[in-house]
């Protein structure tokens, strides 16, 4: 197929985490025998912060402005057998009706914040989509699983709704081999943009184990954070890990924890593509508790959940290292083919084919 995209960004991950989900599904749709190019508007942030400017799976098409967003819309509508556009796109209503106005390629929306979508939606105040666009895409597919997709064709009036989580590329991600074994210099990680939905926990679940445990080793890699006086001299923070380095800092962490944001949590099923990252590189995850986690990973098996900094100090107190080194294997087995970037690639492509048929279901 020739697949155009119109993202977010795939250039930069500097604060964005649809980066490396854009670059991990195309990778995985270029080895599928797909052709693939992807817009994004050229702005200032992301151009400061480019870390990735020729991608060898697709082209990148930069856009200086409106106008030629949408004269390549109105191109790729006729050219391409599917046109793919993201969420929080600029403009993205626009390019929406543009894309449905004309031409034969498939309208594919895949929306990489559902949750926030919704909630969007609900108050008419979603600047990427709006409602009635919805009923006239093929298929909106969703970063969140479980019930809401058959809640987007029932609420929304979508065709086709289906789920698609995000992926991770195994080139990147991979456990330690006998003569690549990083020295543990981190006793727990967290990697992630701050967000205020996700300060509770973090104060909770990250920063009240840091102060207590003076023995232990903390670092949070990730942008935004307000200069906190209250970190300990021993939490060390990065504002920024380009995706290269990720692996290295997984594989330096004793265990890694995940935080989810509170629109994700509510509705469940949304599963960061961090804990594919670290699952991936065969690092042991404490998880935040959301519904559905259990149909990703198997508790106290693949992946623990923690809800209060005793359950913390606990695990990183009295675990050993046999017990970290299985948890971390059987979460990264879990992982190895189920999410990796050409999996979900052929997922999407499944999804595509369903969608040509009006009256067929998705598999």
């Amino acid at each position: 197929m020739k697949i155009a995209v119109f993202g977010l960004a795939i250039t930069s991950s500097w604060g964005n985490g649809h980066a490396v989900t854009w670059r991990s599904l195309l990778r995985g749709a270029h080895a599928l025998g797909h052709e693939i190019t992807f817009y994004e508007r050229d702005q200032p942030w992301y151009a400061r912060h480019r870390d990735l400017t020729a991608p060898e799976y697709c082209r990148v098409r930069l856009q200086p402005d409106l106008r030629q967003a949408l004269a390549d819309v109105r191109r790729e509508a006729k050219e391409a057998d599917c046109v793919i556009v993201g969420s929080y796109v600029q403009d993205g209503p626009l390019i929406l009706r543009e894309l449905l106005a004309g031409g034969s390629a498939q309208a594919v929306f895949y929306d990489i914040d559902t949750p926030i979508t919704l909630a969007a939606l609900e108050k008419s105040a979603c600047e990427y989509m709006e409602a009635e666009l919805i009923p006239g895409l093929d298929l909106y597919v969703s970063f969140t699983g479980g019930e809401i997709p058959a809640w987007i064709e029932k609420r929304w009036g979508a065709r086709m709704a289906r789920t698609l989580y995000c992926c991770f590329e195994p080139e990147l991600y991979f456990p330690p081999g006998k003569h690549d074994m990083p020295v543990k210099r981190f006793d727990l990680s967290y990697m992630g943009t701050h967000a205020a939905d996700r300060e509770e926990k973090f104060q909770e679940l990250l920063l009240r184990p840091a102060r207590m445990l003076r023995e232990m080793d903390f670092i949070v890699a990730g942008a935004l954070y307000a200069p906190y006086k209250g970190w300990p001299p021993w939490l060390q923070h990065m504002e920024h890990l380009a995706p290269e380095q990720h692996r290295e800092f997984y594989c330096q962490s004793r265990w890694t924890l995940n935080l989810t944001r509170e629109a994700m949590t509510r509705a469940g099923y949304s599963p960061s593509v961090r804990l594919f990252e670290a699952a991936a590189c065969a690092t042991p995850i404490i998880s935040d508790r959301f519904p559905g986690l259990e149909t990703l990973f198997q508790p106290d098996e693949e992946i623990l959940i923690a809800d209060t900094a005793g359950q913390i100090m606990r695990i990183l107190t009295e675990y050993s290292p046999e017990e970290c080194r299985r948890i971390g294997d059987a979460a990264a087995e879990r992982v190895r083919e189920r999410d990796c970037g050409k999996a979900r690639a052929a997922e999407l492509m499944r999804y595509c084919e369903a969608a040509r048929r009006p009256s067929s279901a998705a598999a």
